[in-house]
């Protein structure tokens, strides 16, 4: 989700590797881009939507 840097996108790509489903907040939602833009441009992200998306995203599997 929103954040700087990119200890977590590459953290995110380590759990994508691994056939963890990923997610990442879209900018549009995002108040600092840098963190999801970094797992996105990664390759670490299987779907990318708005933050009030991704709670349903996540119970429904």
């Amino acid at each position: 989700m929103t954040g700087m840097g990119d200890d977590g996108a590459r953290g995110m790509k380590e759990m994508h590797e691994a056939g963890a489903p990923t997610i990442a907040q879209d900018e549009e939602t995002c108040v600092v881009f840098g963190m999801p833009k970094e797992a996105i441009k990664l390759g670490g992200v299987d779907r990318v939507m708005g933050l009030q998306e991704i709670p349903q995203a996540i119970l429904s599997g």
